[in-house]
């Protein structure tokens, strides 16, 4: 489908029919992205989308240990109470 930009104050926009937009699911926010010279519209994710999954998968592996042993400090000799 060929459409023409529009001009948006300073800047220029393309108006989506709302059959491309239902089919598409997008909703008020979207994700804009340039590949290989084409403006990809995608439906947002949201900000941390996949972490808990990575996180699983980090532990299942042992990834999530710390790098360094802790180094005890003067409030953990004198001052902590168990």
């Amino acid at each position: 489908m060929k459409t023409r930009l529009v001009r948006i104050g300073n800047s220029r926009g393309v108006r989506l029919p709302k059959p491309l937009i239902e089919e598409a699911g997008l909703a008020e926010e979207v994700d804009l992205s340039v590949r290989k010279g084409a403006i990809i519209i995608a439906r947002a994710t949201g900000l941390r989308s996949g972490w808990v999954e990575a996180a699983k998968q980090l532990r299942e592996r042992h990834g999530d240990r710390l790098l360094d042993e802790p180094t005890p400090t003067r409030f953990d000799d004198e001052e902590w109470d168990w």
